[in-house]
């Protein structure tokens, strides 16, 4: 289909260490549409974010094929992996961890913008504008990572994400450090750029509340390997395996 807009196909990872070699991602394939989001979910050291860090070039691929936008992405590098970061951004588990404590937010927001040549004050304004659309305050800009909340800080995270209008926003576990409430709000937040802008979301998670809530497809993985994929109604309402039921169970 023309409109699918990043597509993993047999995807592999085998971690060696001396003469033990362990596969952490086993045959994983799946595809992800203009405006859909996607759920991973797994318990820890299922494979989610082992698959998340093929994609973006965070670990090597032992077989397998990236596809984005039509174009093979699997080896690309310098330059052209470059523009890949364009077209995919990551907001991470730990909003604090991700920003440098020594720079303001609004420096962090505005990085990539600079990289791109924009100036000091274009930059400015687009930093204020995606904080504003976040949620935040533009006066956000000037605090440090230190003098926000969990919650405040993963916006600005989010804000940092959007600035090089993404084709593929990937949320790793980006609400499981926050709060109930702070999630609800986040959530709110992601499902607002969902609808308005057409963004389209892979979201890491082991929550399937979480995921009945906001995504469109949920691949379910154990050991690596996909066991079952389909809408979240059919996956919480009709789980075919006992894990899956298993998962259910542990939150809802």
């Amino acid at each position: 289909m023309d409109d699918v807009i990043l597509e993993a196909q047999h995807l592999k990872k085998v971690f060696i260490s001396g003469k033990k070699s362990m596969t952490a991602v086993d045959d994983v394939s799946f595809e992800l549409r203009q405006g859909e989001c996607l759920g991973i979910v797994g318990e820890s050291g299922s494979g989610k974010s082992t698959i998340v860090k093929m994609i973006t070039h965070l670990q090597s691929i032992t077989e397998g094929n990236v596809i984005l936008k039509g174009k093979d992405i699997t080896n690309v590098k310098g330059k052209e992996l470059r523009e890949v970061y364009k077209d995919i951004q990551m907001v991470f588990q730990m909003p604090m961890e991700s920003f440098d404590p020594r720079r303001t937010l609004g420096d962090g927001i505005g990085e990539s913008l600079r990289n791109m040549g924009l100036s000091r004050k274009e930059t400015r304004e687009r930093v204020e504008k995606l904080l504003e659309r976040c949620g935040l305050d533009k006066e956000y800009a000037d605090r440090y990572p230190h003098q926000v909340s969990g919650g405040q800080c993963q916006r600005a995270a989010i804000a940092r994400a959007l600035a090089v209008e993404p084709s593929v926003l990937i949320c790793d576990e980006a609400t499981s450090a926050l709060d109930v409430t702070v999630q609800k709000q986040i959530l709110k937040l992601l499902m607002e750029l969902k609808q308005k802008e057409n963004f389209s979301f892979l979201l890491i998670c082991h929550d399937l509340a979480l995921v009945q809530a906001f995504c469109d497809r949920v691949l379910v993985l154990y050991h690596g390997e996909t066991v079952e994929s389909g809408t979240p109604d059919e996956i919480i309402n009709h789980p075919k395996m006992d894990y899956t039921k298993k998962l259910i169970d542990s939150v809802l």
